[in-house]
């Protein structure tokens, strides 16, 4: 009598998903994919949609920054709402009316004060959830390590809290604070295994019309992918680089590894 065959059938490289969360080695059911491996996908798809639709949390988070010792604004994009915002990419790239008035009066406020070196900009982008989860601890561990540069101090603006926003956004914050440097903290689009992975783009000179080669990003930013500890370490290597080459993006390379590992860093090629 012939063996009766397994209803699920593992696959002959099962032994490979102990390295990623990508869904290798689902196996089969007849011709089919495994309940377990079918239901575990309508799952991730909806935590996706779900992490899309959150709304942000802008005065927890405010709170939370604060708690660290950096102050924050509340502002908010163009994009009137959550649907307008998925439709009209442009309007999360602006600030609305509102938020370039607070912005100004407290800049002409503080008219006397340093000129800032580095401004922060947390987005809810296509994830709040990145940023419930990522954006503290990751500015916390970035501050402690800004803080130890005695020789260099840094000079750090208000952090703006920007519900609707998308990257250039920081563009229009570092022009209106007329600062040096702007890190701009966004939910990135979620994946099936990835909900909450946050991004950071760092521009140097930050102004209106910067386009994307202007920047450097660090994406991934979760714990189950580049902690946020190990994150900071790597924007703290831009942020001096950046500050001592003047740049950012295709001019400046993320060489963080190469020093940790006793390496020389290859210099960076400066336009002329």
């Amino acid at each position: 009598m012939k063996p009766q065959e397994p209803v699920v059938i593992e696959a002959p490289w099962n032994a490979l998903k102990r390295f990623t969360d990508a869904r290798i080695a689902l196996g089969r059911a007849g011709h089919s994919l495994p309940t377990a491996a079918h239901l575990d996908f309508q799952l991730a798809h909806a935590q996706a949609r779900d992490a899309v639709q959150l709304p942000l949390d802008a005065l927890g988070l405010a709170q939370s920054i604060e708690a660290i010792g950096l102050s924050a604004l509340g502002l908010h994009s163009a994009a009137i709402d959550r649907t307008t915002y998925l439709q009209r990419p442009d309007l999360g790239r602006r600030l609305d009316a509102h938020s370039r008035n607070l912005l100004q009066a407290w800049q002409a406020a503080n008219a006397g004060a340093t000129r800032f070196d580095l401004a922060f900009v947390v987005a809810d982008g296509l994830s709040a959830l990145a940023i419930h989860n990522n954006a503290t601890p990751l500015l916390e561990a970035l501050v402690l390590r800004l803080r130890a540069d005695s020789h260099f101090p840094w000079s750090i603006g208000p952090v703006a809290v920007v519900e609707q926003g998308r990257v250039a956004i920081g563009d229009e914050v570092c022009e209106l604070l007329q600062a040096d440097a702007v890190a701009v903290l966004i939910g990135e689009r979620p994946g099936l295994s990835s909900p909450d992975s946050m991004g950071i783009y760092l521009t140097w000179g930050a102004r209106l019309g910067c386009h994307d080669a202007q920047r450097n990003c660090i994406s991934n930013v979760r714990k189950s992918g580049l902690s946020p500890e190990l994150a900071a370490s790597k924007l703290h290597h831009l942020l001096q680089r950046a500050r001592t080459l003047r740049l950012t993006g295709i001019g400046l390379k993320d060489e963080s590894d190469e020093v940790g590992s006793g390496q020389l860093p290859r210099p960076a090629k400066v336009p002329t």
